[in-house]
């Protein structure tokens, strides 16, 4: 099952807030509990099933505030000018950790492995990626990416977005002072994704942070 499929077990569209599925889940709880359906087996599959749903989702549902944010790239700049709506296909997030660009071969390969299905899953990950990195969800992101990547392990776009929330995550660590957690994250960053330069770069920069503080 895929995350499209846990919001329909809850009666809902892909991309409902956390209120939402909370709500729903509480509604639909209530009707297929084994207390008040003792002798119903279908009930009983339904109230797991809607259960196994609700605790996925509590994971990456966006919160009413993340759904009404737009699109928009993650960058650690401000910009005063509104920014130009994301596009249907998945590039490389834009942070201050610059992604490697594939070889266009390599691109088309990694595309053609994907079903239409997955590329929509895929898309809709990154733009909710986009946003929880956008205000900081760090922990919530890091799940998120983790996830999809256990789905798409060979998919070296979301080990780079997987990368960048490691070291996101590392960079927000060492400014409240957890170093030891963020050394450990940021080492994750670097086996995630150990070709890409500009996140070698970075990594770097935040080691020498460690280093001062130390």
């Amino acid at each position: 099952m895929d995350i499209t499929d846990y919001y329909r077990q809850l009666g809902l569209k892909l991309g409902a807030s956390l209120s939402e599925v909370k709500a729903s889940y509480r509604r639909l709880a209530r009707l297929y509990h084994p207390d008040v359906n003792p002798l119903d087996s279908q009930a009983k599959d339904k109230f797991i099933a809607v259960t196994e749903a609700y605790k996925i989702l509590l994971k990456v549902a966006p919160t009413k505030t993340d759904s009404v944010y737009k699109s928009t790239s993650v960058s650690t700049k401000n910009h005063s000018k509104p920014q130009p709506p994301a596009p249907q296909t998945s590039p490389p997030i834009r942070t201050k950790v610059k992604v490697k660009v594939a070889h266009k071969q390599e691109q088309e390969k990694n595309k053609s492995h994907l079903s239409e299905a997955e590329k929509q899953l895929k898309q809709n990950y990154y733009l909710h990626l986009q946003q929880l990195l956008k205000y900081k969800r760090y922990p919530r992101a890091i799940a998120l990416v983790e996830g999809l990547a256990q789905r798409m392990p060979q998919d070296w776009e979301v080990l780079q977005w997987q990368a960048i929330a490691y070291q996101r995550w590392a960079r927000h660590l060492i400014g409240e002072r957890q170093l030891d957690k963020a050394r450990n994250y940021l080492k994750k960053a670097l086996k995630t994704d150990p070709h890409n330069r500009a996140l070698w770069a970075e990594v770097e920069r935040d080691f020498r942070q460690l280093e001062k503080i130390y």
